[in-house]
């Protein structure tokens, strides 16, 4: 998907850095570093395995990484998932009666669905995957990304399926709805523009980005694959009148590489950065506004903070 095309695409921009890539087993660790490995032969690859839906898998990683390195410039927190996916073709046919059938197709608001769980840590899945599993990582990487001679970089995935209609503060886990990677997604918006506010003089800067309509693992499982093959050509015409129709993760990943050429000092912090392909096939960078109250962002980042003192209070033999 993303990730994979990300770590080829950051290589072409520069074949020194060092690459360390994570994956949820170690199989499929070393499979993508070969696939990394044989169209770039010299290049830096390492690997991590890690589910960041398991926090004591989380923290077992920081504190390998807290061994490996130094510092860590850029942290891409790309990890999600969309369990049991499901489309409202009820709420699709009246958005083609009404009119409002493309801005849905772009945004899937109100035409997907998902069926979330509890996982082993008694977090919902979709929440601690997207999110939790993320903020507890980069807290405990605190000590690499701060204080350092250049500027670190957070990165997020985030979506134009975030939406504040579908987030709430006396539920952020999104326990009782049903578009949990909604509100998973708006929440990382939410947490992208608190750990500016917090980190900025330390020297870390959080950015978001929206890599589009990829056709990837999580995308077929919406639909099956025929329907998709069936529905590919008037997905490349509608790429015509919506520009995030990137499809392939070569274009989705553009936003992410922009970044890594950005300084971040110069970047809006209340900016998201969508991939958008133009109905050509031309790949560019589109800056939009996040639509989130500073306010709330800081009420769920403290919401956060408390999550994470009943965590490691769990898990206080994987601390150092």
């Amino acid at each position: 998907g993303v990730g994979l095309a990300l770590c080829r695409r950051l290589l072409e921009e520069d074949g020194r850095i060092h690459l360390c890539i994570a994956c949820r087993n170690a199989q499929k660790s070393e499979a993508t570093r070969d696939l990394i490995l044989a169209t770039h032969p010299a290049a830096q690859v390492s690997t991590v395995e890690v589910d960041l839906g398991s926090l004591a898998s989380v923290l077992r990683v920081a504190r390998e990484l807290r061994c490996r390195f130094q510092r860590l410039d850029f942290v891409y927190l790309n990890a999600g998932i969309m369990p049991n996916p499901h489309v409202n073709f009820k709420a699709l046919w009246h958005g083609l009666l009404t009119g409002k059938v493309l801005h849905m197709l772009t945004t899937a608001e109100g035409i997907m669905t998902q069926t979330d769980r509890l996982n082993g840590d008694g977090l919902q899945e979709v929440f601690a995957t997207n999110l939790f599993g993320h903020f507890i990582l980069i807290r405990q990487l605190e000590s690499l990304l701060c204080s350092n001679e250049k500027p670190s970089r957070l990165i997020w995935t985030s979506s134009s399926n975030a939406r504040e209609s579908a987030f709430s503060l006396s539920d952020y886990q999104h326990a009782k709805g049903q578009e949990s990677y909604s509100s998973s997604k708006y929440a990382t918006d939410l947490t992208s523009v608190v750990l500016n506010r917090k980190f900025n003089k330390q020297g870390l800067y959080s950015s978001v980005v929206c890599p589009g309509l990829v056709m990837s693992n999580m995308t077929y499982r919406i639909l099956p694959v025929f329907l998709w093959k069936l529905l590919m050509p008037i997905m490349w015409l509608i790429r015509f009148f919506a520009k995030t129709y990137t499809l392939t993760p070569y274009n989705g990943a553009e936003a992410h590489v922009w970044l890594f050429k950005q300084k971040p000092e110069y970047l809006d912090v209340l900016v998201k950065y969508h991939s958008c392909t133009s109905g050509l096939g031309k790949s560019y960078v589109e800056p939009r506004k996040i639509d989130v109250d500073e306010e709330t962002a800081e009420k769920f980042y403290q919401k956060l903070l408390e999550l994470e003192k009943q965590a490691l209070e769990r898990y206080s033999d994987l601390l150092d």
